[in-house]
């Protein structure tokens, strides 16, 4: 009986897994004629096919196939946003990078969490927890969209790197500040900071080797004996940066952005892959971090809790109006303005202030804190879902306009 149980389980999980991909595949199709980033038809679809209204598909959050989904989708899309990272963008706007995506996340993070605490009420660790969650930016409806709008390069790249550096250290924030809100200590700023630099340092060595030693195997000239097995190369190697960093108790979700960077930018360290090779890898990654995003979404959609979310509704929009109006303009300014290498315009700093769309990452982190049955998981993933979809439909919708209006669109 139990070996039967088993294989019922297993027969009825792919059956699901075959239903998201072949809903998920029409819903993308769907999202790419109305030009809309894709997430946020995954997330209606998603509570469409939910337990909630169709009831085809009912994952709980806290089982192990969410959370194996969660965990390595998380970490496939932030090395897919590595991979997207130019080095000579970075040269040359870096101090900003580097304020925007450490400082700056807190600062988005304490103010998010401030409003919290006055529009729900909730524990002081709890609002700030929600605020870490909102923190980053998303570089899977990023891309997508300046792909589809184009903006002027050198802030379009600013942006897209920012949203794939700050989720590593918005998902380390998340976590610290999870850790404190479920253990017996109180709060120390020192630890905390050592911490941080503990988790960002150790994620950094790991992924700098494991990019270095992927780019030996697939692209060096002498040891490239791997270099048909590119793919699988990346597949391992993401695995092994997480695990390996999580194993040393510190940021796997960073281990695998940095070993994006580095093997998007093998030429950079002296190896050289035909054009061909770079364009199989590439097609074989975007495929690899869509299938991700639409697992992701379409069952962050299914666990849409409808009381909970219509409970906190206007104090969430509330929150939400403070993210995206107060929160990401201070940061910006602060974090922006005083770098006097990149010279940035106000122009370049309000097209900046706007566009900060939320998704896939705090998205991820969100259902983790509800499969870990965190402080306040329902509420903060509730809220989540509310600022993923009025940052995406609103902010993302109006892209081009704003470019257009502020004279950063570049005419094709």
């Amino acid at each position: 009986m139990e070996s039967s149980a088993s294989l019922e389980l297993a027969k009825h999980t792919l059956l699901i897994f075959g239903i998201i991909l072949g809903i998920g595949t029409f819903s993308g199709l769907l999202a790419r004629m109305v030009k809309v980033p894709d997430v946020v038809v995954f997330l209606l679809i998603g509570m469409l096919i939910g337990p909630g209204v169709l009831g085809l598909v009912n994952i709980s959050a806290d089982s192990t196939v969410n959370q194996l989904i969660l965990i390595f989708g998380s970490s496939y899309i932030l090395f897919d946003g590595g991979a997207s990272i130019k080095l000579k963008v970075l040269k040359e706007v870096w101090i900003t990078l580097l304020v925007i995506a450490t400082i700056g996340v807190l600062i988005t993070a304490a103010i998010t969490g401030a409003a919290a605490y006055y529009f729900l009420g909730v524990p002081v660790i709890v609002a700030l927890l929600l605020g870490a969650t909102l923190a980053s930016t998303d570089p899977a409806t990023l891309v997508p969209v300046f792909k589809q709008v184009k903006i002027k390069e050198r802030v379009a790249q600013t942006v897209m790197s920012e949203s794939a550096f700050n989720d590593a250290m918005g998902a380390i924030v998340t976590f610290t500040i999870l850790g404190v809100a479920m253990g017996s200590g109180e709060f120390s700023a020192s630890a905390a900071v050592a911490g941080l630099l503990k988790q960002a340092v150790i994620g950094i060595v790991i992924g700098g080797a494991l990019g270095y030693l992927a780019a030996v195997l697939i692209a060096h000239e002498k040891y490239s004996f791997l270099h048909e097995f590119a793919p699988v190369v990346t597949l391992m190697a993401v695995i092994g940066a997480y695990m390996s960093a999580d194993g040393l108790q510190s940021s796997g979700f960073m281990a695998v952005f940095v070993f994006g960077i580095m093997l998007g930018n093998v030429e950079s360290l002296g190896f050289k892959r035909t054009e061909n090779e770079n364009h199989q890898l590439e097609e074989y990654v975007m495929t690899t971090a869509f299938i991700m995003r639409m697992f992701i979404f379409i069952l962050l959609g299914t666990q849409v809790n409808f009381t909970l979310m219509n409970q906190y509704l206007w104090s969430g929009i509330g929150i939400v109006v403070v993210f995206m109006l107060v929160a990401r303009p201070v940061t910006v300014f602060l974090c922006a303005l005083p770098d006097r290498r990149a010279k940035w315009s106000l122009k370049e700093m309000l097209f900046m202030c706007w566009t900060r769309e939320t998704g896939v990452i705090p998205g991820a982190l969100a259902g983790m804190l509800v499969g870990m049955k965190a402080p306040g998981a329902q509420i903060i993933a509730s809220v989540t879902f509310i600022a993923i979809l009025m940052t995406i439909l609103i902010q993302a919708t109006t892209t081009k306009w704003l470019a257009k209006k502020l004279d950063l669109l570049v005419e094709e």
